[in-house]
């Protein structure tokens, strides 16, 4: 697997702005659309009020792709995409293979059916089993966000960092998530298949700990 990296400008997108972008996509990409091989990492930024997230010159669309299928992305190169009513032109590409890591983290994490944090965590372990990962998962913790947010906490009382995502005007629930004690072959694993649904949406997509600040 790989990650196809395009520059990105514009002002701002939604917050929640997984779906939106994943349509946009399909509209340039139609064979995209069914295409369960491919993820779409969430869009990093600056969050400011109203749900709105300001682009920054450090702000990429990040698409995680088998190899063989990165010449399929790269027509979006030059293309200017309406994501909520915001749009954003694309650069040129370049590419990053995915790398082990000891720990790994993605932001939303969706389990279908399971949206309390004890039996999320039991999903997520049954997962990380069927994918014959060994680690130790848990669930990010409020302060841990708030001490790379410079203490800024999110709306919940909960000490979990619960996150939801709408899709079709349907709020999913998921929550952030972190799996440490990986070895290399596992990490890359993880990296590779993801955890849970809604990659397309920037659901379940994992990266090395050491680059989650932007994407918090």
């Amino acid at each position: 697997m790989i990650d196809v990296i395009f520059p990105l400008m514009g002002k701002q997108l939604p917050v929640d702005h997984g779906y939106y972008l994943f349509s946009a996509i399909s509209s340039v990409l139609p064979d995209l659309h069914n295409d369960t091989t491919f993820g779409i990492h969430p869009v990093n930024g600056q969050i400011v009020g109203n749900r709105i997230l300001n682009l920054t010159e450090f702000s990429r669309l990040v698409i995680r792709t088998p190899v063989e299928h990165i010449r399929r992305i790269l027509p979006l190169a030059g293309k200017t995409l309406n994501v909520g009513n915001h749009l954003i032109y694309l650069g040129i590409p370049n590419t990053n293979a995915i790398t082990p890591s000891s720990q790994v983290y993605s932001r939303l994490v969706v389990i279908k059916g399971f949206m309390e944090p004890e039996t999320f965590l039991a999903a997520t372990c049954r997962q990380l089993s069927d994918l014959n990962i060994q680690g130790d998962a848990s669930l990010v913790e409020q302060h841990h966000i708030a001490a790379i947010n410079n203490g800024r906490f999110s709306g919940t009382h909960s000490p979990y960092l619960r996150r939801t995502i709408n899709i079709h005007g349907k709020e999913i629930v998921g929550f952030a998530l972190r799996v440490g004690n990986l070895t290399d072959e596992d990490s890359l694993r993880l990296q590779e298949h993801g955890i849970g649904g809604r990659r397309k949406f920037g659901c379940g997509i994992f990266v090395p700990v050491r680059n989650i600040n932007g994407r918090t």
